[in-house]
Parts: C-alpha cells; structure tokens; sequence
C-alpha cells in the first residue's frame, strides 16, 4: 500500500482553491479577511494524482447564500460548508480522460536470478545423483553445513542465542553419511552423539543461558541434518537416483504449483499471522501439480509403482512442503527477518531453500518404503 491510499480524496462540491497563497484551508476574500472552510489537501493527495473535472464556477456569496455580506447570518454561513443549488453543479468526470489502468501483479522477486540459480543448483544435483551416489551423499552433507552456519548465524544475530557450530557441523555430516552406511540406525545414533557433543562443547563457557543455548543446538541438529539423513537412506535402494529424483521433483513441483496459482488467483490468505503471501488456492495449486507429476513419477521412474499411489504420494508432499514452509515462516518472523542467508540470488540462503524439503524428506521415504518396499 503507497502513501496515497492514506489519505481521502475532496468531496464533490469542494470549493478550495487550486493555489493557496495564503495558507492552507483558507480562501481570501476583500474586505473579510481569511475566512476558513476550505479544507487542505492532505499529504497524499497530489494535485497530478486528482481525476481531470471541469473547472467549478466561482458563485458570488450573496447568490449563493442569499444574506447581505454585514449580515451575522451570511457570515457564518459563508464559513460553512458550500451549498449545492442549480447555479454550483457538481464536477462531472471529463468523459475524454481515459480511465487509469489496474496495475500487474509484481511477482515480489528476482525471476531470472532465480531461475538461473535453480538450474545451476539442479544440473549439479542431477549430475551428481547419476554419476556417483558417493558424490550425491557429500553435496547433501555440505547442503546441511552451510544450513546450519546460517541458522545458528541468525539465532546469535537475532535473539543472542549461542549454539555451538562446531560440534553440529561436524555431527551433521557425519549423520548423513551414517544414514547412507548404516541407514535408520546408523542416523538415530548420529543424532544422539551429536546432541551429547553439543552438551558438551557449550560446557567450556559461562553457565549463563546453557539451558537456552544447548535446547537450540539440539534443535538445530534435529531440523537440519537428521531429517537430510532420510534423503540418503532413499538413495540406498536400487533405484535410489529414481526415488530421490521424485523427491525432489514433487517438492519443487508443488512449490512452484503454490506460487503460480496462489499469484495468479489467490484471494484467501492461508496463515496471515505467519506468511502473509501464501492463499489457499495457492494450496489447491500446489496439490494439483503435485498429484499429477506423482502419479507420472510413480508410473514411470519407480519399479513396480502405480499411479494412484503417486496420487497419493504427491498429495502427502504437498501438504508437508506447505508445512515445511511456513514452519520456517515462523522461525523467521521470530527471528524478525526476511532471508535466512544471501548466499542464492534470488532465492535468499540455503535454508530458504531446504525449508520444504527437509519436512518432505521423510515422508517420501516412508510411503515409497510402504507403496514398493525398500529396495
């Protein structure tokens, strides 16, 4: 909303001059003085943003009022409001002023950065996930560390709170790799050292706020590197490429299904108190495309899975990226900022950009574990 919405435009019938020499809200007349009633223009009412009318014909104050200028009466009725009678029509709009176009909708970011950064970022993944799954478990491990330097950067920044990078940088990559070695089992016990070392590690500094500091890192280590582990056990089956590859393409699928829809035809806000960008048509959105490139992915890239079951599959995703988004949302509105990093262009960090994948993750390996085994 522009300035100009504040204030209201004159109504019909306004007297006040086009110039105001002598001050605002004033007209001059000889004899009288500075006599009030002609309201100012507020401040975000431009004279160039006013509908072109014709000119109003200035009526002398006796035939208008009908009371002799000495007269008490005509004086104050003089300063009072303008009365309407067949001599002072009101303004009608000039029909020749074209009527002012509605403006487009803005997009609200960078598209082409976004789009050249999302390729790059795809064809690194794509290439890496196809060539050697070694490869693809190391890009989701640095993935997981440079989320969570952005994490732990914005809790210090935003709210002082102190949780050890160290400790989670290094147990977060080493639960990845454990969940593609030694898959549920291997990650659970990841997890579990990785939250003792970050008890341990805050216990070389003042005592004050470790109940605040340790309950963050142990949160950090959950959100960020446990729920990536579930990617890398996906990629453990046979046709592991395939599994994650759908991941993936469900996840961006339905982002880009909520955002298309919901800025084209959104109306009714979804969560005004924690994203006010996001609609339920948006949803609707992001629900069909997903159920659609589900039940082609389900057909097609996985072995022995069928349609419905991608249906379903793409309807779970969803519903938990919509989730995984606004949870973030929420950290960030929290934290009082808008970006979690700068490091995408057009995207803003990492984490704005694992923020539907992570919840996602370990639903799709659950259901393909249900719907086709776990290979």
């Amino acid at each position: 909303m522009n300035d100009s919405s504040w204030g209201a435009p004159p109504q019909a019938g306004y007297w006040g001059p086009t110039d105001q020499p002598h001050g605002h809200g004033q007209v001059h007349t000889p004899g009288q003085g500075h006599v009030q009633g002609a309201a100012p223009a507020g401040p975000a009412y431009d004279a160039h943003d006013a509908p072109q009318t014709r000119p109003m014909p200035i009526v002398p104050d006796v035939a208008a009022y009908g009371g002799n200028q000495d007269d008490d009466r005509g004086a104050a009725r003089r300063s009072g409001p303008p009365v309407r009678n067949d001599t002072n029509p009101e303004p009608m709009p000039d029909a020749s002023q074209p009527a002012p176009k509605p403006q487009k909708k803005s997009a609200g970011r960078d598209l082409s950065a976004a789009i050249g950064v999302g390729v790059g970022l795809g064809a690194v993944i794509v290439a890496s996930l196809f060539v050697v799954k070694a490869v693809f478990v190391g890009v989701v491990a640095v993935a997981v560390v440079v989320g969570l330097w952005e994490l732990t950067k914005r809790l210090e920044e935003r709210k002082g709170i102190r949780a050890p990078l160290v400790p989670l940088a290094l147990g977060g990559a080493a639960m990845v790799v454990a969940g593609y070695v030694r898959g549920a089992e291997g990650a659970w016990v990841a997890m579990a050292l990785t939250a003792l070392a970050v008890l341990v590690w805050r216990m070389t500094e003042p005592p004050e706020n470790y109940l605040r500091d340790v309950t963050a890192g142990v949160f950090a280590a959950f959100y960020v590197p446990f729920l990536a582990t579930f990617v890398a056990m996906m990629l453990t089956a046979d046709d592991g490429p395939q599994r994650v590859l759908t991941f993936l393409l469900l996840t961006v699928v339905s982002d880009t299904g909520a955002y298309a829809v919901g800025w084209r035809f959104g109306r009714t806000k979804l969560a005004p108190r924690i994203s006010p960008g996001k609609t339920r048509e948006g949803l609707l959105g992001a629900v069909a495309f997903a159920m659609v490139v589900g039940a082609l992915c389900l057909e097609f890239l996985i072995h022995d899975g069928a349609w419905w079951q991608g249906l379903l599959l793409g309807l779970a995703v969803a519903v938990s990226a919509t989730l995984g988004d606004l949870g973030e949302s929420m950290i960030k509105r929290d934290l009082g900022i808008k970006d979690m990093g700068t490091l995408l262009p057009g995207h803003g960090g990492i984490m704005d950009r694992l923020d539907s994948l992570l919840p996602t993750a370990p639903v799709v390996w659950l259901l393909l574990v249900l719907f086709v085994g776990s290979g």
